[in-house]
């Protein structure tokens, strides 16, 4: 009896160490980039590592609010990708943490000074230039002109024409609501949000929809990173993007720690990880066209680059601000989207 209950102790305490080291090889990731590139690196980090990757897809927005909701019991490890201004909400709220990968001088400029600005609590994976992609043959069948300027998108003959997200749970349509405050101002950014709402015919949810739908036939254009629209353009759609005349913002792809990771060191094995030349010049692979954000990472050809784009110095840390970021939201809700179509 005894040794059939010293045997039965073993064995328990045998499968509480074989359950630990199981956890100790799951991460839980939520990945705010398209479904296409987050399932690809997941399986390319499981092959990499024999590390099991529990994935999620959500925006930006909803991954902010997720982190936030479960911040006394996090539930995530991981953030990886999506709109930079709110990975730095999170950071500013301390719910990330620091991290300094041995790879951080390996990155771009813009990387690392994202990092910098976050306390170490986020670090740029990839950035790309806002704009718009629109479908060149409802255009030429319907003798639309060419929008090449935010000015052009009021054109009343694109009445139902135009998609863009809901920058509440995306950080793409969030990142077009700071732009045209930093370009326009304040005030006369909402006079004209409010003049584009007569043209929106949805605000989706996801940051990339407005293009698929434009791609598909079922509008016209949509306002996306311009990466977004070409790879739509390089799937074979007839979509031409667009870089607006009067400038535009960009943003800075990010990637988080949770704070309370129940698997940190996955957490950093994936961080580091993805910020190698090897894994970033595999994003191609997946039709994504960022700028990825290690130097000697492979440029996709499709890219569209910084330097043939009108760029306006975004501001990421006023933006990022989780009290403007809020404030800008607020005033979105009750003066567009109460009115939206």
């Amino acid at each position: 009896m005894r040794l059939a209950l010293m045997a039965s102790v073993a064995f328990a305490g045998l499968m509480m160490n074989a359950s630990a080291t199981k956890a100790a090889e799951d991460l839980n990731l939520i990945c705010s980039a398209d479904v296409v590139i987050c399932e690809m690196m997941q399986q390319m980090f499981e092959k990499d590592t024999s590390i099991k990757v529990n994935m999620v897809r959500l925006s930006s927005g909803e991954t902010y609010a997720k982190v936030r909701a479960e911040a006394r019991n996090p539930k995530t490890d991981i953030w990886w990708a999506g709109t930079g201004d709110p990975h730095l909400q999170a950071a500013s709220e301390g719910l990330t943490q620091e991290y300094k990968s041995p790879h951080l001088d390996e990155l771009q400029d813009w990387a690392k000074k994202q990092a910098e600005s976050s306390g170490y609590k986020t670090v740029g994976v990839y950035a790309g230039a806002l704009g718009w992609g629109y479908n060149t043959d409802l255009f030429s069948r319907k003798n639309y002109k060419e929008p090449k300027c935010w000015a052009d998108l009021l054109d009343p003959a694109l009445k139902g024409e135009i998609q863009m997200a809901n920058p509440n749970s995306s950080g793409t349509a969030y990142t077009a609501l700071a732009s045209l405050v930093q370009i326009m101002g304040e005030d006369k950014a909402f006079d004209y949000l409010k003049q584009l709402n007569a043209n929106v015919s949805q605000y989706t949810k996801s940051g990339s929809a407005p293009v698929k739908a434009a791609a598909r036939g079922e509008t016209g254009l949509g306002i996306v990173f311009m990466h977004d629209a070409v790879a739509q353009t390089v799937e074979g759609f007839p979509i031409k993007s667009v870089a607006p005349c009067e400038g535009t913002g960009y943003e800075i792809g990010s990637m988080s720690i949770i704070k309370g990771a129940r698997n940190l060191d996955s957490a950093k094995k994936w961080y580091d990880w993805a910020l190698t030349a090897q894994v970033q010049s595999h994003m191609k692979e997946a039709k994504s066209f960022q700028l990825p954000s290690n130097k000697t990472a492979e440029v996709p050809k499709e890219s569209p680059r910084f330097e043939d784009i009108k760029l306006i110095d975004y501001d990421f840390k006023t933006y990022g601000d989780p009290t403007e970021r809020k404030k800008l939201l607020e005033r979105w809700d009750k003066e567009i989207g109460a009115n939206a179509n």
